[in-house]
């Protein structure tokens, strides 16, 4: 089996069980190492493979979730989570796909990292199942998808933005989103819900720590000087403006992920312990 071939075949796979099939076909033989590196051109994807089964509106345009005592709301909900979690599949697997000559490690783990946002979605899709929704159901936005675009250029700007930035924030609004579903813990799916979500914090801390460790692999490249370009100033950069911060920030968990007490005050903590 041919590695980036392959790759770019399950990325652009446009049904959610195709590709989780295929990956799985392809994390099996990668695993037992009967896998070829063949050259090849790198491609710039266009469109997300989710684009043939999902509506795609504009970020103000999504459907806005509703109170989680609805039936509506939780499926809102839980839909956000999905999309989230579908995207950043093939946000792992571009990473594996795009950047080339790389250590090893770096495509096992962003293989790895597919690995476990399959086996998120694929937790949540069993939710969906009983709340009698798919993917799909409700229009997205690429927001997700954009980032890995404008990225694609750059092993540093693409571990800052997506795993470093994105993904932490992700750590931060997890705890957030089972506060709000507590209260509804009796209702069917709902606990599945919350463990699911305990599942992904602590798969994500691991995946956002991946990122500290490929972004600070990649300043310490010649044509990176890290005491000329930090981890700000790359955000900064790509926003055009200062990095938004978000509130409250979960300490504990970007502090396992390789966040630095600076960084993390930074990002508009009161205090690091």
């Amino acid at each position: 089996m041919e590695f980036y071939g392959t790759l770019e075949g399950i990325i652009e796979a446009s049904q959610p069980m195709e590709k989780i099939a295929l990956f799985e076909e392809f994390w099996s033989a990668y695993q037992e190492g009967s896998i070829d590196y063949a050259p090849s051109n790198i491609k710039i994807f266009s469109h997300p493979s989710y684009g043939a089964f999902c509506t795609i509106v504009p970020p103000r345009n999504v459907p806005l979730r509703k109170r989680m005592s609805t039936l509506e709301g939780r499926q809102l909900f839980l839909h956000a989570i999905m999309h989230i979690e579908y995207s950043a599949i093939d946000l792992a697997l571009d990473a594996a796909y795009r950047f080339r000559n790389l250590p090893s490690d770096f495509y096992h783990d962003w293989l790895s990292v597919a690995a476990d946002e399959i086996r998120h979605f694929l937790l949540l899709n069993e939710i969906a199942n009983t709340w009698g929704f798919k993917y799909g159901d409700f229009a997205v936005h690429s927001g997700l998808f954009e980032a890995g675009v404008v990225t694609a250029h750059s092993l540093l700007e693409r571990m800052a933005i997506v795993p470093r930035f994105m993904e932490a924030n992700g750590l931060d609004a997890n705890p957030k989103f089972k506060e709000k579903l507590y209260p509804f813990r009796t209702i069917e799916g709902v606990e599945k819900l919350l463990l699911a979500l305990d599942v992904i914090l602590h798969d994500e801390i691991d995946h956002v720590s991946k990122g500290s460790k490929w972004l600070n692999y990649a300043l310490s490249l010649p044509e990176h000087n890290p005491l000329s370009q930090d981890y700000f100033q790359i955000l900064e950069h790509f926003f055009h403006a200062k990095v938004p911060k978000g509130a409250p920030i979960n300490i504990q968990a970007r502090k396992q992920a390789g966040f630095s007490c600076a960084e993390i005050i930074h990002l508009g903590a009161q205090k690091c312990d």
